[in-house]
């Protein structure tokens, strides 16, 4: 009876060894998987973080360009521009478009379209 008392005991304290290992194991596991989830958040944190940082600056950019706009001088130049409009004793001049421009500027002769003979050439045809 001492015996198998004995033998209940080694097999109890072996049972409670794997037991204890397999319990260290799984919170090993759990651990690991943890720190990789936080790693993975703290690189979404992040990068949010960075779309904030952008959104800020275009919403920047954006109250400058509406100031810009609200402006006097910004008003003035589109009066001037998209409705033709000018100050007393200024005048507006209109121009065609390029291909009217093309159209009406003087075509080049066949002779003008090379370089003119470089220095050597014109003394080498004097002194031959």
């Amino acid at each position: 009876m001492k015996k198998t008392i004995e033998k209940l005991k080694i097999k109890t304290k072996m049972l409670l060894g794997w037991g204890i290992w397999l319990l260290v194991i799984l919170l090993l596991v759990s651990t690991i998987k943890n720190i990789g989830k936080v790693v993975a958040i703290n690189k979404e944190v992040q990068a949010e973080k960075e779309k904030v940082e952008k959104m800020r600056k275009e919403n920047a950019d954006l109250a400058e360009q509406i100031a810009q706009t609200q402006g006097d001088a910004y008003i003035e130049k589109q009066i001037r521009d998209k409705l033709g409009l000018a100050k007393e004793g200024e005048s507006i001049v209109v121009l065609p478009d390029e291909e009217i421009l093309k159209k009406l500027a003087p075509q080049p002769q066949n002779g003008e379209d090379t370089l003119p003979d470089p220095n050597w050439k014109k003394w080498l045809k004097l002194f031959i």
